[in-house]
């Protein structure tokens, strides 16, 4: 985990071969989010995208380099006191072959859409 504490994986299910369905809880006390924003705490959009990373690397039991991400929407503020709580639904493909990992993403709170990404990952 790149930064200690920063959420858990408070359940996890594969739904089939290539589905996932996560529930995440954010560290609302963590120290990214007094900078981000005091008073004010938002999840960088990075951070979103840093999880995703973590959770795929999991699923496919290799280390990932992300090396294209396209049709990113943030659709939504996820406030760690407010909404801790996520929903990440995973659809991940990998291609041995073509050393990669194709991974769509939807994270959602209550029943807020809150991201959808699309990301290539390189196998390495």
């Amino acid at each position: 985990m790149l930064l200690k504490d920063f959420y858990s994986v408070e359940s996890l299910e594969k739904k089939d071969e290539k589905n996932y369905l996560v529930w995440i809880k954010l560290n609302k006390t963590h120290d990214i989010f007094k900078g981000h924003f005091p008073d004010n705490p938002v999840t960088p959009g990075v951070c979103m995208m840093q999880i995703v990373k973590e959770l795929s690397e999991g699923f496919t039991e290799k280390k990932l380099f992300m090396s294209q991400v396209s049709n990113v929407k943030f659709m939504a503020l996820i406030n760690p006191e407010t909404h801790a709580d996520l929903r990440l639904e995973i659809q991940l493909v990998t291609d041995l072959e073509a050393a990669e990992a194709k991974v769509k993403t939807t994270a959602i709170f209550e029943e807020t859409v809150a991201l959808k990404m699309n990301t290539t990952f390189k196998i390495l």
